[in-house]
């Protein structure tokens, strides 16, 4: 609360009060997600869990000024799974316990050249690669922290954060290694400018995982890089995208391990009348081979990257290459569904040093639009090799909001 307080005192000395109505404008999501996992090697392989969620809240704004405030609450009306904090190891996990928590509690300051946001927020930076919201969990993640966004120029944006605990998906029952917060001196910086080929991104992360029970403090890093990620028109139907970034990332804070690793992302998207087709390599590099001593993301999205069975939320000590291609199609309008998709990915997963291959996964996805209703169908496959074993994963989800 402490913070908060001080977070509201900051944003009260940004500007002047404006003397305005006050606004309010109200916060409502629904969800209703059925899935379905099997795993290979477990003494039950399967799970099931049927889970809605809701959130609901309000935004007051005056001017520059506003505040929100979001509660949550997430129940199991088929809890037959493992959901990382209760339950049997015995399943496969679905990583989505029931929880009710404040999910947001902010305040913030925002003109055409500076946002400052104090409180209990959502930080998405870039593809959410190193440091996202996990918007696909149930809970998601969120950090108590304060926020500048800078544009001193057409263009340029500077973005830098503190955060000083991170709400993370395991909610209320969190704990061990799966806490319900994880303090720490956390430092996003992101200073982009937008050129004609792309927006040019420099960054550093401080991960300050200071919570002995999460590993040990081994999830704490430094990391630095720089993104390029942009569009280009090739003809009047055809559109090219892409994506490049490299870091460098190393120990940091109470770290007892020394290691230094690098991370490489290049990622083509080809758009043609509807037709999509993409294709990638992403490199999480080793160090010595030691645990922990790879590339790691613990604040990232990290569902969004190599394949949906989750097999590499933390990355193996030998590190990972993944290879990735798909493709899918599109169309505005069928019937009374709006924005339909189909896309599938194929993923071949080696090690970053000594030459393993982990295994190949299938990714398929059907989604599309009912009014202010999303529907999707999903499904993974993983075939294990010499990492982890076979699973498959099944998801028939419905998200609402106003």
């Amino acid at each position: 609360m402490k913070y908060i307080i001080a977070s509201a005192a900051a944003l009260a000395v940004a500007g002047p009060a404006c003397a305005q109505e006050i606004g309010l404008k109200p916060v409502a999501e629904a969800r209703l997600r059925y899935e379905d996992a099997d795993q290979q090697g477990l003494a039950d392989g399967s799970s099931h869990a049927l889970t809605v969620r809701a959130r609901a809240g309000v935004t007051a704004s005056s001017g520059a000024l506003s505040a929100t405030v979001v509660g949550q609450g997430t129940l199991a009306i088929v809890d037959d799974y493992y959901d990382g904090v209760n339950g049997a190891a015995t399943r496969p996990i679905i990583a989505d316990p029931q929880n009710v928590a404040l999910y947001i509690a902010q305040l913030q300051y925002k003109t055409k050249a500076l946002t400052l946001t104090g409180g209990r927020q959502k930080i998405a930076l870039d593809d959410e690669r190193f440091v996202g919201n996990i918007a696909f969990r149930d809970n998601a993640q969120t950090f108590d922290a304060v926020r500048a966004e800078l544009t001193p120029a057409k263009g340029l944006k500077l973005d830098v954060a503190y955060a000083w605990e991170v709400r993370t998906i395991w909610g209320i029952d969190g704990n061990g290694a799966r806490q319900q917060a994880v303090r720490g001196d956390n430092i996003f910086a992101n200073l982009s400018w937008a050129t004609p080929v792309g927006t040019l991104t420099g960054f550093a992360y401080l991960v300050d995982q200071d919570e002995a029970a999460v590993q040990a403090y081994r999830l704490s890093s430094q990391t630095y890089g720089v993104r390029l990620a942009g569009t280009q028109a090739l003809s009047k139907a055809v559109k090219l995208g892409y994506q490049f970034s490299y870091a460098r990332q190393s120990d940091y804070h109470r770290n007892p391990n020394d290691y230094s690793a690098d991370y490489w992302l290049a990622d083509l998207l080809l758009d043609v009348k509807g037709w999509k087709l993409n294709g990638g390599y992403e490199v999480l590099g080793a160090s010595s081979g030691v645990p922990f001593t790879s590339f790691q993301t613990p604040l990232g999205t990290n569902f969004k990257f190599q394949g949906w069975a989750d097999k590499f939320l933390t990355t193996p000590p030998n590190g990972i290459r993944d290879l990735y291609v798909g493709g899918g199609y599109g169309w505005k309008q069928v019937g009374p569904l709006s924005g339909v998709t189909l896309q599938a990915v194929w993923h071949r997963f080696d090690s970053d040093r000594l030459d393993q291959h982990y295994g190949d996964e299938w990714n398929l996805i059907a989604s599309a639009k009912i009014k202010k209703t999303a529907l999707s169908l999903r499904y993974a496959s993983y075939d294990a090799r010499s990492m982890a074993t076979d699973t498959q994963k099944f998801w028939v989800q419905a998200d609402w909001a106003i």
